[in-house]
């Protein structure tokens, strides 16, 4: 399988500075709404080394991306739940600012290719010098859309350990709270059982499709008529 390695060099640095965002996320919402656990161990932070998973953030997505796509993760941020005022709320709401910043994150994304594009669009000087300077921009922007649809929607099934596990139980009545939790030690293995199986991107493409047609849709509509 012919790779561009442009596109898998940025995928990857996209990739893991997406997840260390979607985990920063998780460690400010849990700090905002009382609980200092992730900022007191130093989690709060861009530097990648406190977030890096050498299986789950090096491994993994460098072998998945030879088969064209992504997956892995980063190590969770700690989050002591007893610390919060009202734990099944806040933990929905810690759990969902994981995903918004993804979904951000792509709307940089789309925001950065408008700009550039912009750019190039009404400088005709630079077309044709900075013709690499676009792919460039392109590719990253690109890798930006793709990847971080693909980590909020993926984190977004709810099954434990992913964060739309928490999202679900917050509407939930105890009975029905205490089943979806007893699933926890279950769900890593649901998971690698839906991915070797291929369900995992039958439940994942349509939504992901639908996020980056999304985001896309407003790239081309901006460039055209800007």
């Amino acid at each position: 399988m012919s790779i561009d390695p442009l596109s898998a060099i940025l995928g990857f640095v996209v990739f893991i500075f997406s997840v260390i965002v979607h985990e920063n996320a998780h460690g400010l919402a849990a700090d905002h709404f009382g609980d200092p656990t992730a900022r007191l161990a130093g989690r709060i932070t861009m530097n990648p080394i406190p977030h890096i998973d050498p299986v789950g953030s090096i491994v993994l997505p460098a072998i998945a991306m030879t088969q064209g796509f992504m997956f892995g993760w980063a190590k969770p941020v700690p989050v002591n739940s007893a610390n919060f005022r009202n734990p099944v709320v806040h933990n929905a709401y810690v759990a969902a600012a994981g995903p918004a910043s993804n979904l951000l994150l792509a709307l940089g994304g789309a925001l950065l290719w408008i700009t550039v594009g912009l750019v190039f669009k009404h400088a005709s000087g630079l077309n044709a010098e900075g013709s690499r300077l676009l792919l460039f921009f392109n590719t990253l922007c690109g890798n930006l859309i793709m990847w971080n649809s693909i980590l909020a929607v993926f984190n977004l099934i709810p099954i434990p350990p992913l964060d739309g596990h928490w999202i679900l139980v917050r509407f939930l009545p105890p009975g029905p709270r205490e089943a979806v939790a007893s699933i926890g030690p279950y769900g890593f293995l649901i998971l690698i059982g839906l991915m070797v199986s291929g369900l995992l991107w039958r439940i994942l493409s349509l939504p992901v499709t639908l996020a980056v047609s999304g985001y896309h849709t407003l790239v081309n509509v901006a460039l055209e008529y800007l």
